[in-house]
């Protein structure tokens, strides 16, 4: 079949289409517009180079001239779609032979002469010709001899003196390694499709050598690392990739360096480098990393990428690029990816420092915190007491956790995924967090961790990477967090873009501080039952469970009461008039219970019974599968005393908050309902203490109720349901868990497999899964509309702070989503963001 596609001069006029040329011959392309010195460029197609992989006859006759102009050298560079997806290596001084040898042995000595030829000849025999490196690994004055002479046995034919055909080799080569299964995987692995298309883009050498300023190098305006204003590259003298000239020297490029500078030497070359970066930054609209070619103190700029750069230099080089008018402000915000926000808000392991890996799990959490290993709540306590950082590292983290997790700077599992307890709660305190490491061994009992031949105890120094999801040895180098003007710049703009608001998930009061820093517009999620487990609230919980009667349960929770009161209204006083959404009671009773000898023993003693009847109390608690027995709503309505306890709190704490501040309007949500008669019931008894209270204080306040839609079930039944709520929120972190049947804190175990092989897309507890759980959003929420048209509709499980997520809450019109505190500013740019693509 004919190629309809052909071989194209990059020139100003020339259709050269980034889908079929690639980014490289895009980016050369206007930098010929911009009159800028660039060498003559010829780029190849993704139809003709995917022709010459297959071995069809394609004409390069368009390529003769650049043999004819010049030295008659040409380079070979690699022009994919994406500039992340790579390619193969550049090739250079293609076209050289012993007549062009000599010819540039007169001009430029035979010294430089001899190193062009001898590099080319030595990439071709390893990279063209696959013979072994070792063999060509020559030096001193016969090498390109003995090179000449080590091909010419390896191959039965002299190295090859015609330019179009090394070319026409050098092309097929570098084709057919763009297709081959390690470069597939690599690209894949930086999100390119399987069938990613190359395009090539073959270029006049510029000659790095001979009399004068000669040499070759890189130049970029920025730091790669923090996104500030700084000169920084490299240029070396007498050499061009492996081309070593004679005389070769490395010089810095400003005089803020040690040693002799190309602005010193050359002021003039240098005064042109920064005019071609200005017009380079204003009409690429981006921050470039140039590379250059000097010869005789001309400069000729041979390519321009984008420049690499960390998280908090996205930001700060998308906010300067928008400032400074080069790019309008909605453009910054799409320019960011969110997820890179999540790094500016933590420590963060320097990327340029050295480090040594101990093992790799689930990025759970992001920044990165070192401290020294323990294995249980009680040690992290003492070493927080001792003034001392710790690493909490556990199998898996339990409720009874908590008090050591806030103690501890990070935390690592080895079990467990992106939903797992220790995930959601580190997520929720901005700790550093890996669970479902691979390869490790924790031994609690005997303090010790094994990992891959090491075994470390307590009190040895690991750092936990949680953006990374690297276990590293020792003490790392640390950036700090950058929570500065740029970060703030950025989402003041995102905020100006989005429709959907963004709450946080926040239990106590420190989570709400750090939610309002955040700009959250409120809390979407407190979990009641994290502040049963403090230690003055333990035993009475305890008391209450042991309980028989009614009556001596609401003496026991009369002891909770006040605290409870105090702990909603901090959060109403802190949130000052903004909107908070209180859980009910969740968690199945045998939560609060030890379930070890001497955790039992020590529960008799304190509550003066034998330790038969707390064993059978313990006993007759458990339950096959908690998380499907007797929690949330069921807990509600056979031991209603819990829910009045909380309803009284809240609404107490309301008349006390309003008092001083702007009045409350307290959210309140029924967690784990199936079926209307659920809501209908709690709402009875919590309608009942509202009125009890408003007669006690003589105080009106208003509240809404809602329901939190977790069971498959309740979406399907939304609209009844919505009959008697304010609101729906659904805590996609259960309904996820019960739509597929998986276990959030067992998933991590087979998912990495799972997600490889194609079974699903992605790990559902990290992204929505919207063919299925997302289907039964979209049920449940136009089931309930339909009854409703007002009705409040949010997301308030983990996905909340995930950007796919997000996006189809958007898409679907859903009117907030809340998330981790920590995860409140990914979700307000990633909100933004899909607000600025719709159509």
């Amino acid at each position: 079949m004919p190629l309809t596609d052909q071989i194209t001069m990059i020139a100003p006029a020339a259709p050269i289409d980034r889908a079929r040329f690639g980014f490289r011959a895009k980016c050369l392309q206007r930098l010929i517009r911009m009159d800028l010195p660039v060498p003559d460029s010829f780029a190849l197609p993704a139809l003709i180079v995917q022709a010459i992989a297959a071995g069809q006859p394609v004409d390069l006759s368009p390529l003769d001239r650049l043999f004819s102009d010049g030295d008659g050298l040409v380079s070979v560079r690699p022009s994919a779609l994406m500039p992340e997806w790579g390619g193969p290596g550049t090739v250079l001084n293609v076209g050289i032979n012993d007549d062009t040898h000599s010819r540039l042995a007169q001009r430029i000595g035979k010294g430089n002469a001899d190193a062009i030829y001898l590099s080319f000849v030595q990439s071709y025999a390893i990279n063209i010709a696959r013979l072994d490196p070792d063999m060509f690994a020559q030096d001193g004055d016969n090498a390109l001899r003995d090179a000449l002479r080590c091909y010419a046995d390896e191959m039965d034919e002299p190295f090859p003196q015609d330019p179009r055909r090394q070319l026409a080799e050098v092309l097929r080569s570098m084709a057919r390694a763009w297709d081959g299964p390690t470069a597939r995987l690599l690209r894949q692995a930086k999100g390119a499709p399987p069938d990613a298309p190359l395009g090539l883009v073959v270029q006049q050498m510029a000659l790095a050598m001979g009399p004068g300023l000669c040499g070759s190098g890189t130049i970029q305006f920025v730091d790669s690392v923090t996104g500030q204003s700084r000169i920084t590259g490299r240029f070396r003298g007498q050499s061009y990739g492996k081309a070593i000239g004679i005389g070769a020297e490395t010089l810095y490029l400003t005089q803020d360096q040690r040693g002799s500078a190309l602005q010193d030497i050359a002021p003039e070359v240098f005064a042109d480098l920064i005019r071609f970066g200005v017009a380079a930054r204003e009409r690429l609209r981006e921050e470039m990393q140039i590379e250059f070619v000097i010869s005789d103190s001309t400069v000729s700029l041979i390519d321009a990428v984008r420049v690499q750069r960390s998280s908090r230099a996205s930001v700060a080089i998308a906010v300067a690029l928008a400032r400074d008018g080069v790019i309008p402000p909605e453009e910054a915000v799409m320019r960011v990816e969110p997820r890179a926000l999540s790094e500016l808000l933590h420590h963060q392991v320097d990327p340029r420092a050295p480090r040594q890996v101990l093992a790799r799990g689930i990025n759970a959490s992001p920044g990165a915190a070192t401290g020294k290993i323990v294995f249980s709540a009680a040690a992290a306590q003492a070493a927080s007491a001792r003034g001392e950082a710790c690493v909490l590292a556990r199998r898996e983290t339990v409720p009874e956790d908590i008090r050591g997790m806030h103690a501890s700077v990070a935390v690592l599992t080895e079990r467990g995924g992106t939903t797992s307890h220790a995930a959601v709660i580190a997520r929720g305190m901005g700790l550093p967090c890996i669970v479902g490491a691979t390869g490790i061994a924790i031994d609690g009992r005997n303090r010790k961790l094994t990992v891959n031949g090491h075994s470390l105890r307590e009190g040895d120094e690991i750092t936990i990477d949680g953006s990374s999801g690297e276990v590293l040895l020792g003490a790392a180098a640390m950036l700090e967090p950058a929570l500065d003007e740029n970060f703030n710049q950025l989402l003041t703009w995102a905020d100006s873009y989005r429709r959907m608001g963004v709450r946080a998930n926040a239990d106590t009061p420190e989570d709400a501080r750090t939610a309002r820093k955040f700009q959250a517009q409120g809390i979407g999620l407190c979990r009641t039952e994290h502040m049963f487990f403090d230690a003055e609230r333990l035993p009475a919980m305890r008391e209450m469970i042991f309980a028989n009667r009614p009556e001596d349960r609401k003496l026991a929770l009369d002891r909770i009461l006040p605290m409870q009161r105090r702990d909603f209204t901090d959060l109403f006083e802190i949130m000052a008039g903004l909107p908070v959404t209180i859980r009910l009671f969740d968690p199945p009773l045998h939560e609060f219970l030890p379930h070890d000898r001497e955790g039992l023993r020590e529960l008799a003693e304190s509550m003066d019974l034998p330790l038969s009847d707390v064993t059978r109390r313990v006993d007759a608690l458990s339950e096959f599968n908690p998380m499907l027995g007797m929690r949330g709503v069921r807990l509600g309505i056979t031991v209603p005393e819990i829910y009045d306890m909380q309803a009284r709190a809240i609404f107490e704490a309301t008349i006390e908050a309003s008092r001083s501040g702007d009045a409350v309007v307290p959210e309140i949500m029924i967690p784990l309902v199936s079926a209307m008669r659920e809501v209908e019931l709690v709402k009875n008894r919590i309608d009942a203490v509202a009125a009890a209270v408003r007669n006690e204080r003589r105080v009106d306040f208003t509240y809404r109720l809602g329901v939190m839609v977790e069971t498959p079930r309740a979406a399907l039944r939304a609209g009844d349901i919505v009959a008697h709520s304010a609101f729906l929120s659904f805590g996609t972190n259960d309904l996820t868990q019960m739509t597929y049947g998986l276990s959030r804190d067992d998933a991590g175990r087979f998912m990495g497999p799972y997600v490889t092989q194609g079974v699903y897309a992605e790990d559902p507890f990290h992204i929505l899964d919207t063919d299925g759980v997302g289907e039964l959003l979209l049920i449940g929420a136009e089931r309930a509309r339909t009854q409703k048209p007002d009705i409040t509709i949010s997301v308030c499980g983990e996905h909340g702070g995930n950007p796919e997520s997000i996006t189809f809450c958007h898409e679907a019109g859903f009117d907030y989503i809340s998330c981790s505190p920590f995860r409140v500013p990914v979700a307000r740019l990633a909100a933004a963001q899909a607000q600025i693509r719709m159509p």
